[in-house]
């Protein structure tokens, strides 16, 4: 090797060596759009990754299920072709019925309650749960709210007006059974369908929270808003099982970190958003609504026909009496 060949050599060496270490780039499936708590719950949580690992990991957002419906996003993460996803907690229900609890109609109240919960002893027992159960792991919660009724044909204050209307409701058998109880038979619609769906009218209607109305530009085809509070919109962020076992003891460190700190922020980001997201929506023409006698009729309707049905699906009736305990509650006999 000639003298210049092993001056270029070396410079090209030392180059490399100076050159840090790729980050460890993972994709984070995110079913909503751009604006809302889903998203903001991905930023905080890259920031947070980022800063515990000193750049060593990061990750990308694929907004609008880009990777896929949210149902579909927990079999990829299971099986480990997906790395991380952010979805609405009924989705991940099917696979984990102890999660369920949550989604009982008025069970969760407030911001408060989700978050006494979710990062309370129930919750970390409801993680490891939902491991055994669907081989992922929820290291993050997002709180987006509570689910509101909208719909592109009436005000909607009463049990009675809902009367003929079609309202689509996730592929899940807690809300299918409240709507029922309430006389009508809700339509069991994918994610991704959705939007379509009520821009065609193939239904009237649907609930979530106004966090997901704003992000999902719903303003553009509902145009009236009933302020439900039957489920409060809990949204986890899960990882791959086998994509957190085949990492270090420090690197799962590290990745559990940035999910409480993303949980933290989330619950920062609906305060002070909420009413500003709300108010944005009324001045862009949506006619919102609180239900007649403070939601008296709907709240013993659910309560009384769906509560029962599930006590057996979601682990025994100690499962929520231990939830609404936490909760300072009356239990159920």
């Amino acid at each position: 090797m000639t003298y210049l060949k092993r001056m270029l050599a070396g410079s090209v060496a030392a180059l490399v060596l100076a050159l840090p270490a790729a980050a460890a780039e993972y994709r984070i499936a995110v079913g909503d759009g751009a604006g809302g708590t889903q998203e903001a719950l991905g930023k905080a949580f890259i920031s947070a990754l980022e800063k515990e690992t000193g750049g060593k990991m990061t990750g990308k957002l694929f907004l609008n299920g880009q990777l896929g419906d949210e149902q579909d996003t927990v079999t990829a993460a299971s099986t480990g072709t997906l790395d991380f996803s952010i979805l609405a907690i009924n989705n991940i229900t099917p696979f984990s019925p102890t999660v369920g609890t949550l989604t009982l109609p008025y069970v969760i109240l407030s911001l408060e309650d989700a978050e006494k919960v979710t990062q309370g002893e129930l919750g970390q027992k409801m993680v490891d749960q939902t491991i055994e159960d669907a081989g992922v792991r929820i290291i993050g919660w997002a709180y987006s709210g509570f689910r509101v009724l909208t719909n592109s044909k009436k005000p909607i204050s009463t049990v009675a007006d809902l009367k003929d209307l079609v309202v689509r409701v996730p592929k899940n058998e807690i809300m299918i059974e409240t709507y029922k109880s309430w006389g009508i038979n809700p339509t069991p619609m994918a994610w991704t369908e959705t939007f379509a769906a009520l821009q065609q009218k193939v239904v009237d209607g649907q609930d979530n929270p106004y966090m997901t109305v704003y992000s999902m530009k719903f303003d553009e085809v509902q145009k009236y808003v009933t302020n439900l509070r039957y489920i409060f919109s809990i949204e986890p962020l899960i990882v791959s099982e086998q994509l957190f076992q085949g990492m270090s003891a420090e690197e799962q460190k590290q990745v559990l970190a940035a999910g409480a700190a993303a949980t933290k922020a989330s619950g920062e980001f609906l305060r002070a958003e909420e009413a500003k997201i709300r108010d944005e929506l009324a001045k862009r023409g949506m006619e919102i609504q609180d239900p007649a006698d403070g939601e008296k009729e709907f709240i013993e309707l659910a309560t009384s026909a769906v509560w029962p049905k599930f006590y057996d699906k979601i682990g025994g009736k100690d499962v929520l009496n231990g939830v609404l305990t936490s909760l300072g509650r009356e239990t159920v006999q």
